[in-house]
């Protein structure tokens, strides 16, 4: 397969502002997570922007970006209208799409995402992580993956949701906003509209699930920190600074 690696920032982040460019043992927090997928292996890396000041930055770096527009709604929006850009003839097979807030994220993590496409019926692939402190199975900001298992370390995403689910006996699932998609799938899920329970719940994904598409979800042992708060950006800073 042919991949092409796709950060997505911007700039409007309502908790932590000017995120992408926060300092991190002397670079900015998005050529962090540049380097961390262009550790991964699996092909171009590229920063998807709506700030002149991003690219600057990531240019400066030795890393490449893409201008997009100011108005999507959707870090998928924005790596759709940046593939068109990079890749106008359909060259590349598979984009993954690495969230530009995950600064400590394991390379091998960012890799694992494209082993679902083993299964050729699958349209998109993320990652998942057994969750394993009681707190978190019932705080609404961990999404949790209800899926059936695949095998030990697969399964089929059924929902998404911020609820404690699924109910009884059994491990919980985190899921990690990092997604693989086929080029095919990426252009049918963002000619979309939000559907109902993506509204509800608030989460994207369910938008490809109503629709009928396939999500497989790879569990990982690795959590990548996700920077949202001026907390996280001081965890950040400390990962990395060791």
């Amino acid at each position: 397969m042919s991949t092409l690696i796709l950060i997505p920032a911007r700039m409007a982040s309502t908790r932590l502002p000017g995120k992408p460019l926060a300092d991190i043992s002397g670079a900015p927090m998005i050529v962090h997570v540049a380097r961390r997928a262009a550790e991964a292996g699996l092909g171009r890396v590229v920063v998807a922007t709506d700030t002149e000041s991003v690219a600057q930055a990531v240019h400066a770096h030795g890393f490449e970006a893409v201008m997009t527009r100011v108005d999507h709604e959707s870090g998928s929006d924005r790596i759709h209208e940046a593939l068109l850009a990079l890749d106008p003839r359909g060259e590349v097979d598979t984009i993954v799409n690495v969230q530009g807030d995950l600064p400590t994220i394991d390379p091998a993590i960012i890799a694992a995402s494209l082993r679902p496409f083993e299964d050729r019926a699958v349209d998109i692939a993320t990652l998942g992580v057994e969750i394993v402190r009681d707190e978190e199975k019932t705080n609404p900001n961990v999404v949790k993956i209800v899926g059936s298992p695949l095998s030990a370390t697969r399964l089929r995403a059924l929902y998404f949701t911020r609820a404690t689910a699924p109910w009884g006996e059994g491990a919980l699932y985190h899921h990690v906003g990092l997604y693989a998609y086929r080029r095919a799938a990426l252009e049918r899920f963002v000619a979309l509209k939000p559907s109902p329970l993506e509204r509800r719940e608030r989460l994207e994904q369910l938008r490809a699930l109503e629709a009928g598409m396939r999500i497989d979800a790879e569990i990982v042992q690795s959590l990548p920190l996700g920077v949202d708060t001026p907390q996280d950006l001081e965890r950040a800073r400390e990962i990395l600074s060791n």
